[in-house]
């Protein structure tokens, strides 16, 4: 193949200039890829058909390097085509002295400029992946440790600021009454105005912006105008399809979210919703553990923790300790009259009326069957009397059933540990004594409290 053959099929472009870069000569295949005739081409300096930053470089760099060193290679230049729009190239030039021309071969890197820009995307991905993996293994970490509904929303609160970088957030969990209640972090807005409470039952992200165009939730972007802040999202948490709260992130500046803010929102929002949910069971579960199933007051094994406790506590003080041992008068007949179901409804009652009828700081539980004791510390024989008159007057009350009225009452037996007269009693002592005073109220008549070794 002759040199004017390569010259007219070579696949890339091809053009002599003169030594001061003016045109003498063009390939096919620069002209297809520029769009110009030859004529059009010939006699123009080179650096016209770039565009102005390139024709800059061509004519303060390019040219320079050419006339002191004879060639310049991979030298990135835009071309400007026929049609105006730009053509991404890399050139190399060579000058060649006899011929009094530089002979310049032109690549298109519009193939290369698209690999790099795919390849920076896929870095970028891979970075942000990466660090969606550290965030989410970060709140894995701190959710691990979390005990309590407000250990699970700090955490959360604290991940989400500076995941997102918000400038404050906030964890608000729904409470038994339907309200909500801020647990983790800041809210701003406190006081100004509600979150957005309208999606309480959505589960779907909401933003909302500070601008005048927000035309949904306008008292929200007035109250974050008045604060400096540009957006805030709302993430409703949900597990089971049950609605616990909601996370709110606010931004001083953004107001753009993508697709990869929302996803990493969703993935935290969904990891927190399954952490609250599992710190709740674990809750539950150990109070059932501790407690009658029943009627819901402390079971025998927290009885015996609590009562071990109040005697080193009593010990310590020097303060006297009650124990009453309560049973309910003539239970069986009211299982006989009404049937099991009925009872249960007894005992539920009278559960909740010992509770009444104690202090606040002392503890009601029932020991099995119809039989209940009460931990009263800091009681001596006058207060534990009156505690138990209080007692016996709210349970005489009548109790109201689906098949009639139930007069019911209980017989209480209370023995005393009086620090520094008494020697230290065991769990077991305590309930024994005030057991035995128990019977002693029944053989008397029942309705009535004793006490044991008073």
């Amino acid at each position: 193949m002759s040199a004017q053959d390569w010259f007219e099929t070579a696949p890339c472009g091809l053009v002599a200039t003169s030594l001061d870069g003016v045109i003498l000569e063009a390939n096919p295949t620069f002209l297809g890829w520029t769009g110009y005739d030859l004529d059009a081409v010939v006699g123009r300096p080179f650096a016209s058909l770039l565009d102005p930053g390139s024709q800059l470089f061509y004519e303060t760099r390019h040219m320079q390097v050419m006339h002191l060193q004879g060639k310049v290679h991979e030298v990135a230049l835009t071309l400007v085509t026929a049609d105006g729009s730009a053509m991404p190239t890399l050139i190399n030039s060579t000058r060649d002295d006899q011929a009094g021309v530089i002979r310049t071969a032109v690549f298109s890197a519009a193939e290369r400029l698209r690999y790099e820009r795919e390849l920076l995307t896929a870095r970028r991905a891979a970075e942000t992946s990466e660090e969606r993996v550290r965030i989410l293994q970060d709140v894995s970490t701190a959710f691990g440790v979390s005990a309590t509904d407000e250990d699970v929303a700090e955490s959360f609160a604290s991940v989400a600021r500076q995941a997102f970088s918000a400038r404050e957030t906030a964890v608000l969990l729904l409470q038994d009454d339907g309200e909500l209640e801020l647990v983790g972090g800041t809210n701003p807005l406190a006081g100004k105005v509600s979150p957005v409470p309208e999606l309480r039952s959505t589960h779907d992200v909401a933003v909302v912006t500070a601008g005048p165009e927000e035309t949904e939730f306008p008292q929200v972007a007035a109250a974050l105008r008045a604060e400096r802040l540009a957006s805030l999202t709302v993430t409703p948490l949900v597990a089971d399809g049950v609605r616990l709260g909601i996370l709110v992130c606010f931004f001083a500046r953004r107001t753009e979210f993508d697709s990869s803010f929302f996803d990493l929102l969703d993935a935290l929002g969904r990891q927190a919703s399954q952490t609250l949910t599992r710190v709740r069971l674990q809750r539950r579960l150990a109070f059932l553990a501790l407690h009658d199933q029943l009627t819901g007051v402390a079971n025998r094994q927290l009885l015996e923790l609590t009562l071990d406790d109040a005697i080193r506590h009593a010990t310590e003080q020097h303060e006297a300790l009650g124990v009453m041992f309560l049973d309910v008068d003539d239970f069986k007949g009211i299982n006989d009259a009404f049937d099991h179901a009925t009872g249960d409804l007894v005992l539920i009652e009278l559960a909740t009326r010992l509770q009444a009828g104690v202090r606040s700081g002392d503890v009601v539980g029932r020991i099995g069957g119809d039989e209940f004791v009460a931990i009263c510390a800091g009681a001596d024989d006058a207060a534990a009397a009156s505690i138990a008159s209080r007692i016996l007057e709210i349970c005489s009350q009548p109790i109201v059933v689906a098949d009639g009225i139930i007069s019911a009452s209980v017989s209480i037996g209370i023995s005393l540990y009086r620090p520094g007269v008494d020697e230290v009693p065991t769990p077991e002592q305590l309930l024994v004594r005030a057991d035995a005073a128990m019977y002693d109220s029944k053989r008397q008549g029942k309705n009535r409290h004793s006490f044991n070794g008073v």
